[in-house]
């Protein structure tokens, strides 16, 4: 008897030699390791879920080496506490998975940190008035770069050459639409790309011109490519600083890990960089640029990187088919509603080399490509189907934003994801009608249609054309309404998403379209202590006030164990 007394004592002590690195105590802790919701959003029976609503199923968190040792209550703060443990009091704060952002641009939104944006502005006037005032900061002929015009509500307005002619004289001017597919620029811009009244327009854009045929200084679609092209490019130090900006701001925005869509070769040899470095702030899960042929077919030479516990991530390929619904270039099967004769643009040459993508495919490379509309997806889901079955692809689809009725189905058949952006809906919203009309209308950003038809849904925001506020993201997919309530009842509400579907989106179901619900997407024992902290509960806000979402803010981000961001 006094043996087994000794040897109780014995394994009690050595449990607690090996304390936690980091605690997490007095918390609400949402685990999310429960089954997935229904179909129709219903929660799953085991899920901590009843008459009274949504209860956390923990309070404390135990962490050790970067991982996740054991969720539970006080018995565990207990059991793994000792003099050298960092433990941080919560004080009823709501800790979920790590925020996962499924298609970011964050390389452009670090540079665009030192552009000037003109997000919220709606009159040519106001737009006017902060570049001259940001040209005023400038050296003599250094060029004006701004961005976040929106091309959607300014489809039927665009603006030309002359008003930035008149202010701005020889100084290169180039405004970058909100989603990247517009171009506002100068002369002098026009003439840095080579752009003239021969230029032909690319395949899928076009150079919007006068009566003379004379530029007019907008470009659409796939046109924007060309002003991009002219624009200095960054140093690798500005480059490099860039991408650590970017990942800075989504670690304070409460994102442990992004998936960056559409790397060119500079790009990726920057986060390349970094990775080796150990300079990575969060995680990063690479998507290629299809169209960059020399870099894709030096992966298919190489190989997706295995899946493990590296902060990059390389094994995914980005494509574009067609162009967006607010510049009129998503590629539908009727015409426009409001430009008869017109369905869009895409094409052959336009976003990927299709033998070279289905290669890559074949090769074992996760491939995104961007559709929008409901032709753009049908012909996308035409190339899925005619690459070899693959058990376990997980390809997915960019955006998905306007769906034919009989094709929801064929991206469960083809197991794909369906890769959305619940603020795309809310802001297009005052003008998608007049695009497609009501009918057509109910197949777009048709989250609850994919989610009974058994396909799975990866959320983001498309940063930087939308905010990458987990809140605004959760308040637009459950209400499909304006921060402002608009409108009441919510666009098309058939449509909404429940709370835990769009915690899952953001969390779990991310984890999985990387590959990664081995390590992480859920807080259970040897997973990755990649981990959210916000000051409201968004499962109890969202099924009950989703109004008090937008009150949210970000406390902490922990990733691999480590504080990433402290906003206590």
């Amino acid at each position: 008897m006094r043996f087994r007394i000794s040897l109780i004592l014995f394994l009690s002590l050595g449990a607690c030699s090996a304390p936690a690195d980091l605690l997490l105590v007095n918390g609400r802790v949402y685990t999310l390791a429960w089954s997935d919701p229904a179909g129709d959003g219903s929660a799953a029976t085991d899920a901590p879920h009843g008459p009274d609503g949504w209860s956390p199923d923990g309070s404390v968190v135990a962490i050790r080496d970067g991982q996740i040792l054991q969720v539970g209550g006080a018995e565990v703060a207990k059991r793994y506490r000792s003099g050298a443990t960092n433990v941080i009091d919560l004080n009823g704060a709501t800790v979920v998975p790590g925020l996962v952002d499924s298609h970011t641009h964050v390389i452009e939104m670090g540079m665009s940190q030192s552009k000037l944006s003109l997000l919220g502005l709606d009159d040519l006037d106001s737009i006017l008035d902060a570049m001259r005032e940001r040209a005023r900061t400038l050296p003599a002929g250094e060029w004006l770069l701004a961005h976040s015009f929106d091309e959607g509500a300014w489809a039927d307005r665009y603006p030309t050459k002359e008003p930035l002619d008149r202010l701005f004289g020889d100084r290169p001017v180039y405004v970058r639409g909100l989603h990247g597919f517009a171009g506002w620029l100068n002369s002098a811009a026009l003439r840095a790309a080579g752009i003239g009244p021969g230029t032909p327009d690319p395949v899928g854009g076009t150079i919007v011109r006068g009566a003379d045929g004379e530029p007019n200084g907008m470009l659409l679609n796939n046109a924007v490519q060309l002003s991009d092209a002219a624009v200095p490019p960054p140093s690798d130090d500005a480059l490099d600083d860039a991408v650590v900006t970017g990942l800075r701001i989504m670690a304070a925005a409460g994102y442990v890990s992004v998936h960056e869509a559409g790397l060119d070769a500079r790009g990726q040899a920057a986060i390349e960089r970094l990775a080796a470095a150990d300079r990575l702030p969060i995680r990063v899960y690479a998507m290629l640029k299809a169209t960059e042929t020399e870099l894709a077919r030096k992966w298919l030479a190489k190989g997706p990187d295995p899946v493990g516990d590296s902060m990059l991530t390389t094994r995914a390929i980005k494509g574009y088919y067609d162009g967006s619904l607010g510049a009129r270039g998503a590629r539908l099967l009727e015409d426009y509603r409001d430009q008869p004769g017109h369905r869009g643009v895409s094409g052959e040459d336009y976003g990927f080399d299709r033998e070279l993508v289905a290669q890559l495919a074949d090769a074992g490379f996760q491939i995104g490509i961007h559709a929008i509309g409901d032709a753009g997806n049908r012909e996308v889901l035409d190339f899925y189907a005619s690459l070899q079955p693959r058990a376990d692809a997980r390809h997915r689809i960019e955006h998905a934003q306007v769906v034919h009725p009989g094709d929801f189905v064929r991206f469960a058949e083809l197991g794909l994801i369906a890769s959305m952006e619940p603020a795309h809906c809310v802001e297009d919203m005052p003008w998608v009608h007049d695009r497609i009309g009501v009918e057509r209308a109910e197949g777009a950003y048709a989250w609850r249609t994919f989610r009974s038809n058994g396909v799975l849904l990866a959320l983001n925001s498309d940063l930087p054309g939308s905010s990458m506020d987990f809140f605004y993201g959760m308040h637009s997919a459950v209400t499909r309404q304006s921060r402002a309530g608009d409108p009441a009842g919510g666009w098309h509400p058939a449509e909404r998403l429940t709370a835990e579907e769009v915690l899952r989106g953001y969390t779990a179901w991310n984890a999985y379209a990387a590959h990664l619900e081995d390590r992480t997407g859920t807080l259970e024992p040897g997973k990755w202590a990649d981990i959210t902290v916000l000051n409201v509960d968004p499962l109890r806000l969202g099924d009950e006030d989703p109004p008090g979402l937008l009150r949210g803010r970000v406390v902490t981000t922990i990733v691999a164990g480590r504080v990433v961001y402290d906003g206590r």
